[in-house]
């Protein structure tokens, strides 16, 4: 039975779309490879996607039979957040129109699995008494 922690980042700053070309980056990878390519990598959601990354390993940690050069980067994806509030600014359109400027946020997931790792003990997908 393999262990999957997994962490989040609502509402981060950006839009999905550039947040999902570096999530298809580092899927499937080691966890210390892709943190090491992150790193190094030039665009500004890799800021961000490191630090969610960081945080899933640190959750995945939590379990003493998890080892941190065992864990893999299981699952990614990015989701539309709601667009920011306060104020409406314009821009112009077309036709003398005038459009709402869109400003975009998303929401990152990251899962870590390990495979040879046990569940916790007092972990809720374990059954329990009955």
């Amino acid at each position: 039975m393999s262990f999957e922690t997994r962490a989040v980042h609502r509402g981060a700053r950006m839009g999905a779309y550039k947040a999902r070309r570096i999530l298809a980056l580092i899927r499937g990878r080691s966890v210390n490879q892709a943190l090491d390519d992150l790193r190094h990598d030039r665009h500004r959601a890799a800021h961000y996607i490191y630090k969610v990354l960081a945080s899933a390993v640190a959750n995945a940690l939590q379990n003493p039979t998890v080892r941190a050069n065992r864990l893999v980067v299981s699952k990614t994806f990015a989701q539309d957040g709601p667009l920011l509030q306060g104020g409406f600014r314009m821009r112009p359109g077309p036709q003398g129109r005038a459009m709402p400027i869109k400003k975009r946020t998303c929401h990152i997931h990251i899962h870590v699995a390990d495979a040879e790792a046990a569940p916790a003990a007092g972990s809720a997908t374990g059954g329990g008494d009955e």
